[in-house]
């Protein structure tokens, strides 16, 4: 079984460590190399080298030019070695790749790093993955896994924080705010809380978080939050284009068609559906709402109804069919010409 390790540098056999950390880092690097970078005589590394191939683990060295250390393959597999940085990075990246669940070999892989972490490093990962609600996508805007640590120690703690929000490349704001919940969707994390600066809800990415302060004002996280639901109810307002549709289909079902991050939606009575989002790619939009199931009227903007037409006209040519004509309508012709005959 391989392990991360972390050690104290003081004892031979954290310095022995060390040398394999580094060998890992950089195979082929040379003898001299670990001596000057580790502090120690060439002997030394020697000497080190041998205390892990008396334990089992591969170390293979080559002479000449191009010679050095490297990790070969040996009967027992060597200790892997992470910065605090690494293992909070490490398993970010799980995270963000897939759900987390103990009980598949990815999530028992994680509850291993996690398990032998010191404790210092262990409570903000711990963190990371309780708090963490999130949806996948695959298109990654990984943050500073320290910077997650900070907010994500402030969220579980209860304490206010003080962030320092880039809003464009010359331009960062201080904002005081309660971190309710860190949120990962579409490959994105997101931070979601109340602003006191701004005396709103307001939902951060986290890769524009710059820094990080925790403050000694407690807060509660509301009783009724629904971190996932807020973040993407955010997520399909505030685009250009102000966007109404009303769905002939009960609210429970167009929530079975329609996601989240596409639009809001208020039950206008027990049969119909209104849906409320914005976007910047009306096309795109026209191609989403294609897939409901039911008729659906286009309240605004116009130019929607007209790329929905677009679409219409699209699919009738896909069928076969000329613009003006459907399916329904064929079959009823051919109904009706068997009649006459």
């Amino acid at each position: 079984m391989t392990h991360p390790v972390f050690v104290d540098e003081t004892t031979p056999t954290a310095r022995a460590l060390l040398v394999l950390e580094m060998v890992q880092n950089s195979p082929g690097i040379r003898g001299e190399q670990l001596a000057d970078r580790l502090g120690m005589t060439d002997r030394a590394v020697r000497r080190y080298v041998g205390t892990l191939r008396d334990a089992g683990i591969a170390v293979e060295s080559t002479r000449g030019k191009y010679g050095g250390y490297r990790i070969g393959r040996g009967v027992r597999l060597a200790p892997l070695m992470f910065t605090a940085s690494e293992a909070l990075g490490l398993v970010m990246a799980v995270l963000e790749g897939r759900a987390h669940d103990p009980t598949d070999p990815v999530g028992q892989a994680v509850g291993k790093i996690i398990r032998v972490l010191p404790q210092p490093v262990a409570e903000p990962v711990e963190a990371v993955v309780r708090m963490s609600e999130r949806t996948p996508d695959g298109h990654s805007s990984a943050p500073d896994p320290q910077v997650t640590a900070g907010l994500v120690q402030g969220s579980s703690s209860g304490h206010r924080l003080r962030v320092s929000y880039r809003l464009g490349p010359d331009k960062v704001r201080e904002m005081d705010v309660d971190p309710w919940a860190i949120v990962v969707r579409f490959g994105k994390w997101y931070l979601l809380g109340w602003s006191h600066t701004a005396e709103a809800r307001r939902i951060l990415r986290i890769d524009r978080v710059a820094g990080v302060e925790e403050l000694a004002e407690t807060f509660d996280v509301p009783a009724d939050l629904d971190p996932v639901a807020a973040v993407e109810e955010h997520l399909s307002e505030g685009w250009r284009h102000k966007i109404e549709v009303v769905v002939e289909a009960p609210l429970r079902d167009v929530r079975c068609w329609v996601p989240r991050k596409l639009a809001r939606l208020e039950e206008i009575d027990d049969h119909t559906t209104r849906l409320l989002g914005s976007t910047d790619e009306l096309d795109w939009y026209a191609e989403r709402l294609a897939g409901i199931p039911r008729p659906f009227r286009v309240v605004l903007p116009d130019a929607l109804r007209e790329q929905v037409a677009v679409v219409g006209r699209r699919m009738l040519a896909n069928a076969g069919l000329p613009a003006g004509r459907h399916a329904g309508a064929d079959e009823s012709e051919r109904g009706s010409g068997s009649a006459r005959s």
